[in-house]
Order: structure tokens, then sequence, then C-alpha cells
């Protein structure tokens, strides 16, 4: 039985492979990744107002610091809520909140919304869902909570994949904490797991408020059409809205790519309006400078050093910018550049296989040892999910030893006891420096289901300041300390044999995890 539930999900079509052009870089100017703000908005800031986290406590009591202090809005996108004791003192801390909004003169000006997935969060008694009910029941003009539902799990299909399966199809997988103009990008959910002993990245832009304006507008047109949680735990869809299972498909896609596109395309509108009134401004003030001396330059805002581009994944509504711009990434990176790369889950794609094993980048490839796999030790066929990854990545570690360049290409597994892996992310090293100039943080874990059946949002930033660099730096170092570099008698180890069902069936199921 556990057998055919692991094969349930092939029941579901597939998703037609999109290919697209690859950007061109720009030649040498304010710095060399100006390119993507053809596809997204571009946020110039300064590197001060950009901080890395290192450790899932760190985020943790950040969330709490940040939700006390908000006062405009509280927006938060994730797979899932837990249902433990942390768990709830963040919902505490948002009750408490939003208690002294309404206490306070006036009406209340605390928004908060609240986006996850509808599977992950609906499974199980208690739940996401009876977490969150009491805000909505206490709070029910200030409060939303969406919950997305892919519109590939439909029909029969629908009916026949059991919980925690149906999971497989298609997922709200977006990590991003907004705090009036703050914001947190990361890969960790909101789960007692990613407060303690679960690796993640996370990087906080502090006073960012186009950045923060952008992410909202995001998470509400996935809200838009999306399941809203009702105070009797009942959901229903935004009035008007096409449903997404039991509506028509094609109507519902267009509808989302509608919603979410126009929130790209209005905030790079905004961004390139700003950038030409700063650029008027900046040419302005250095007249004034020339003339007036130094007493005008108190009134300039100082120059970004450091660019934040938001880079989009929604493949069944026919969005593929991050894809897009990591596959221009690793064409791009020049020989002797080199390129950290990590993921909690080894799957590549064959479009970024493919580009890491044939261009001429450095490359350290950083995935969890079978030990700290999310799924090790789970029941029934979850267990044997580690023994599959292990199976991909002898898979892969075997064409870089067949194409000779196991010296260009490096694996390293993550190991620590006690601890799970859930890190991913790359930084780019341009030739010949020793910081990292660029890194790309959020959601995606660079495998099939990241490109092609789940939601997904992460950004590139881009910094030239050698501090801020340094982070980036020494994010990657503190990482990597953690790790042992693979070689052929790493999968001659007990613990990396791989049974032969595991082997058959993992070519068959490894594009649904």
């Amino acid at each position: 039985r556990s057998s055919w539930l692991l094969l349930a999900p092939l029941l579901t079509p597939p998703v037609p492979v999109i290919t697209a052009p690859p950007c061109s870089l720009c030649p040498e100017g304010a710095h060399r990744f100006q390119w993507i703000r053809n596809l997204v908005p571009e946020f110039g800031i300064s590197s001060s107002h950009v901080k890395v986290l290192s450790s899932p406590a760190e985020f943790y009591e950040l969330l709490k610091v940040q939700i006390k202090a908000a006062k405009q809005r509280v927006v938060m996108a994730s797979l899932y809520l837990g249902t433990g004791l942390l768990e709830q003192e963040l919902v505490d801390c948002l009750e408490e909140t939003l208690e002294k909004s309404l206490q306070a003169k006036g009406s209340p000006d605390l928004r908060v919304s609240i986006l996850l997935d509808y599977t992950r969060g609906s499974r199980g008694r208690k739940n996401s869902r009876t977490m969150l009910i009491p805000l909505l029941q206490r709070f029910p003009e200030q409060v939303r909570v969406s919950l997305f539902h892919t519109p590939n799990l439909r029909g029969l299909l629908r009916l026949l994949i059991p919980e925690r399966f149906n999971e497989t199809i298609g997922l709200q997988h977006i990590k991003v904490y907004l705090f009036d103009d703050n914001v947190i990008l990361s890969g960790a959910n909101l789960s007692d797991l990613y407060f303690t002993n679960r690796q993640d990245r996370y990087v906080l832009l502090r006073d960012s408020p186009e950045i923060a304006d952008f992410f909202t507008e995001l998470v509400d047109a996935i809200g838009d059409v999306s399941l809203q949680l009702q105070q009797d735990d009942t959901v229903q869809m935004m009035e008007g809205m096409v449903h997404p299972y039991q509506g028509d498909k094609v109507a519902y896609c267009e509808i989302a790519n509608r919603r979410v596109m126009e929130v790209i395309n209005s905030a790079r509108t905004r961004q390139e309006l700003l950038h030409a009134k700063t650029f008027h401004s900046s040419q302005l003030g250095s007249s004034l400078l020339s003339q007036q001396g130094s007493q005008a330059s108190g009134s300039l805002k100082p120059e970004p050093d450091t660019w934040i581009y938001p880079l989009i994944q929604m493949k069944p509504f026919g969005i593929q910018i991050d894809e897009m711009v990591t596959e221009t990434l690793l064409t791009e990176a020049e020989r002797d550049a080199r390129i950290y790369l990590t993921t909690g889950y080894f799957n590549l794609t064959q479009a970024y296989m493919d580009l890491i094993l044939g261009t001429r980048a450095e490359y350290r490839i950083l995935l969890a040892s079978p030990e700290v796999n999310g799924f090790f030790g789970a029941k029934g066929v979850a267990g044997a999910i580690p023994a599959a990854y292990v199976y991909i990545e002898h898979q892969f570690y075997s064409e870089v030893c067949y194409l000779q360049q196991q010296e260009r290409v490096q694996l390293q597994e993550y190991s620590r006891t006690g601890w799970t892996f859930h890190a991913k992310g790359l930084w780019l090293y341009l030739a010949g420096s020793d910081l990292p100039c660029l890194t790309l943080i959020g959601s995606p874990n660079f495998g099939y289901r990241s490109v092609h059946r789940d939601l997904e949002a992460q950004v590139a930033i881009v910094t030239e300041n050698k501090a801020l660099q340094q982070q980036l730096h020494q994010e990657q170092e503190q990482l990597y300390l953690c790790s042992g570099v693979v070689s052929t008698s790493t999968f001659e180890q007990p613990n990396r044999y791989v049974k032969l069902w595991v082997k058959l069936v993992t070519p068959l199921i490894k594009n649904f995890f």
C-alpha cells in the first residue's frame, strides 16, 4: 500500500517545459548585474540596511521583536505554521500587538496578513488553521489568513491522493516575514525545528519601504487567488474569483498570472521613475556642490551600494523569472569565478546540472548528508527519501568523475550532530576576488519542484560594499565549515547503501520531492 501511495502523484499531468532565451550580462558599469532590472524591479539601498543572521534562535527572537514593534503591517508568507509552544508564542505576540493597536486612540492601524499553503496548513486535527482561528475571531477586521491551493491538485487526483502525499503536486513555498518597513527573507518555515536546530539562511532588510511594499503587494496578490480562512474553520474564495480546483484551470492560472505580473511590472515602473528622479537630483546636487561647496552635501541621500532584485518563480502561472536569472548567472559565470551553491534537498534540474557541468566556473555544492536530511528517520515510505537523495547525488558525482571535473565541481555534505539542514542559496565570487559580490537567498531549492510545481521567491543581493561582502562570506564559510568533501569512498560507507527498489522508483518520483 505504501509503495502505491508513493506512486500516486504520477497521476498528475506532466508540466510542459518552457525554455527562455538567456539574458546577456551588461558591459562593466555601476555593476555587471544591472541586466536583472530588465525583468524585475531594482531596489537600490545602503548596505548598512542589510543584516545577515546565522542561527535559528536569532531568527526566532527577531520575529518576536519585530512583531511586537509593528505599527502598520505584519505580512508573513510561509509553507505552514507549526503547532508547538514556540509557534503559540508567536501567535501570542501577534495577539498582544493587535490588542495594543485596538486599544490605541481612533481606529486600529495594524493589519496582519498571513499566507500559507492549504494542504500543508490543513494537515492533522491540530494544524496551522486551528492555531490562527482565534486571531480571526478576535480581530476580524485586522487579520487575513489566505491558504493557497495549487490548481494542479483537482478532480479525481485530489480525491485519491491522501494527506501528506497531496503536497507533492504543488505548494505555496515562499518565505517572507515583513514588519512595517523591515523584511526578513529566508528559506525557513514557521515551525519549532526552524527556531531551534534546523539550519537555514536569513537576511534582514531594515528600513526598506519600497521592498516592503513590493512583498506586501506580492503576498496580497497570491492571497487574492487563495482560499480565505473563516472564523468557523471553513474556507471560501473572494467574490468574483475563479476557484483553484473547482473552477476552470486555465482561467484561474491566467488571473493569477495577471495579478502577480501587475505587482512586478508596477514596481518596476515605480523604481525606474525613482531612478530617473534620483539621477536628475544627483546631477543637480553635483552642480550645487560645485557652486556652493560641501554645505549642500548633507541634504543628499547617499548613493546606494547594494541592489535588491526580487526573483519570482510560479511555473503553474507561467512565471519563470527566477529560473531565467539563475540559468543566466550559471551560464555567464566566467573562468576562475567561484560559485558556492547550497540546497537542503539535492535534486537539481537537468538544465542546472548541464550548466554546472558544461560551464567554466568553479563550483562548491553543499548538500545534506543523510543524517541531517529532514526526512531522516521518517516512518513509512518517507523514510526512504534520504536514500533517494543519496542515489541522485551518487549519479551526479559519477557524471562529474566521468567528465574528469572533480577539481572544478566539488560536492560537500553538511553534517552536524542533532541538527537538520535546510539552507539554500548561492554566493558568486568573481575571478580574483576573495569576497562574494552577489548572493541568492529565499525559498527555492534549485530542484524540479522549485522550478515547475511550487510558488517560490528569493532575492538577488548585489553589493559593492566590502563590509556586507564580508558578512556574506562569513555566512558561507560558517555553513561550509560543518561539511566534508564527497569522494568515491563516501558512497562505500554502510549508511550510503541504497536498496534496489529505491533505485528503481527514484527516477519515476524525483520530480515530486
